[in-house]
């Protein structure tokens, strides 16, 4: 029985890459993408011809090779050198050009705010070719490991402890010195005296640490990326990672703004919804967010910028060790506006003074002010032991400044839930997509800056992806040629994106120093 012959390695064939790369190959909508950009106007850094030396390579080069590698799951810059040597797709995407691992990599790293404005560029063309229904966003983030291992992570109390097991040492040390006499091995006692010695240099650099600590008022320091955070990843589960925050259309589940901080969820919602409001050039946005987000000063913000939040309540908690039933938790009591008051369950009215007092918040949020509702009426009380308990004075409510915006999205949690329950089907799978199927579930980069420049390259191939899958290779190709790119639009979003982000650095840095 014969088999199936291929072609003789020996026989000379007349072809040209144009033919090999198909009509319908990602490669070529990458190749249309790119040559309509203006890398100048995206902010890529671009070399000029000298009059001597080697002449550089063209940058949209590079952000082809890079789009094409996070496309198809490489980004070591190594292997995107080794594929435009064998590869038959970059071959007629990089004109059989193969740039050193060295320049592959410095594009990256010196690109981080171009590749950022070039995923809002492309979320520009999605929403002009209709792809982007523009008025409900699910909210989302998730934690991708740093370039720093728990190893270097310090905080406060791991310090302590290294200083105290070096103490520890350095007197079992001193110890034995002092045991051994002249008579002992000059051998032994040097070792000992390098351990030493070793001890205090470690001693040292523990002590360094916590001034560095201590100067910059962080609760924790990393020393291979300084940007890195140990953060709660699940359960109890801690890594040095980055949160990852994504807003994600729901009419194609496409992300509408991204960006990564180094800090947990309850202080970025809207940061990321105002970035999506601003990327989409809309008036009003609704946003849709589990309760990690759920912050009143967020909530106020959001309710400020004509964003419509519709954040999962926090579960109420009886945490009063004096012993309040669930009947007379603060939830019971009923709040009237116009006259500032409470009404306990037993009908009596507690009023406020109208003094302001200020609480700090110890999870990193900002401090906030609130106002004290007593009455009277609970020195009387039939049912006081079920209210207070143990308490000998009455019954306090504090009511914060944000209680208006915290009790209004309760009402809208309520009344839309099965709006709500979208949320994890509009945003949910794409975490899944990037970090199991793509394995993207780290950084390559060091600082957030940098790492801020990859993941928004990552979120660019993924609507890249998704486009292909909803319209074609073709048709897309169509789509992007006939478009014209609004950079003004790119400079209005950023300018407004940064702008808050400072302004919650801000807000941050000022709650730590206060702290």
């Amino acid at each position: 029985m014969g088999y199936i012959l291929g072609s003789n390695r020996s026989q000379m064939e007349f072809s040209c890459l144009e033919d090999i790369v198909e009509h319908d190959n990602p490669v070529r909508f990458i190749e249309a993408f790119v040559d309509k950009l203006d890398l100048i106007e995206l902010q890529f850094v671009v070399r000029l011809l000298k009059d001597e030396g080697r002449p550089s390579y063209d940058p949209t080069l590079f952000l082809k090779l890079y789009l094409y590698g996070y496309l198809n799951g490489i980004r070591s810059s190594r292997r995107l050198e080794r594929e435009c040597k064998r590869n038959i797709d970059l071959q007629w995407l990089m004109y059989r050009l193969v740039p050193n691992y060295h320049s592959i990599a410095d594009f990256r790293k010196e690109n981080p705010t171009a590749l950022r404005n070039t995923f809002k560029l492309f979320v520009c063309f999605l929403k002009d070719i209709d792809l982007l229904g523009g008025t409900t966003v699910a909210i989302d983030g998730t934690k991708m490991r740093a370039h720093n291992s728990k190893k270097n992570n310090y905080s406060p109390k791991k310090i302590e402890r290294h200083l105290a097991y070096i103490e520890e040492k350095t007197n079992e040390y001193l110890r034995e010195l002092d045991a051994n006499d002249e008579g002992e091995s000059p051998m032994k006692l040097d070792n000992i005296k390098k351990k030493i010695e070793r001890l205090k240099q470690n001693k040292i650099k523990y002590e360094l640490l916590g001034k560095k600590m201590d100067d910059s008022r962080s609760p924790q320091v990393s020393t291979t990326d300084e940007d890195a955070r140990a953060l709660l990843v699940q359960g109890q589960v801690v890594e040095v990672c980055y949160n990852m925050q994504a807003a994600v259309d729901d009419k194609h589940k496409l992300v509408v703004a991204t960006h990564t901080i180094n800090k947990n969820d309850r202080n970025a919602l809207s940061a990321i919804a105002k970035e999506a409001k601003d990327n989409l050039a809309v008036e009003s946005l609704t946003a849709l967010s589990d309760k990690g987000y759920h912050n009143g000063s967020e909530l106020q913000t959001c309710k400020q910028e004509n964003i419509t939040t519709i954040c999962a309540q926090q579960e109420i908690v009886n945490s009063n060790a004096k012993g309040t039933t669930p009947n007379y938790l603060v939830t019971k009591f009923i709040y009237a506006k116009e006259d500032d008051t409470y009404t306990c369950p037993q009908g009596a009215v507690l009023g406020t003074k109208g003094t302001w007092h200020t609480k700090k918040s110890g999870n990193g949020s900002p401090s906030y002010r609130f106002k004290k509702y007593r009455t009277s009426a609970c020195k009387n009380c039939p049912v006081k032991q079920l209210c207070t308990g143990r308490e000998k004075g009455g019954r306090e409510i504090d009511r914060s400044e944000y209680a208006d915006a915290v009790e209004q999205n309760s009402k809208r949690y309520r009344e839309n839930m099965d709006l709500y329950r979208k949320r994890q089907e509009i945003n949910e799978h794409i975490f899944g997509t990037i970090k199991r199927k793509w394995g993207y579930n780290h950084t390559n980069l060091k600082g957030l800056k940098k790492v801020n420049g990859e993941f928004a390259l990552i979120m660019t191939v993924y609507n890249i992806k998704r486009c292909i899958n909803i319209l074609g290779i073709e048709k897309l190709i169509e789509k992007i040629k006939n478009w014209q790119p609004n950079y003004k639009r790119i400079a209005r979003a950023t300018e407004k994106s940064s702008a808050l982000a400072h302004l919650s650095a801000l807000q941050f840095f000022q709650t730590k120093i206060a702290a």
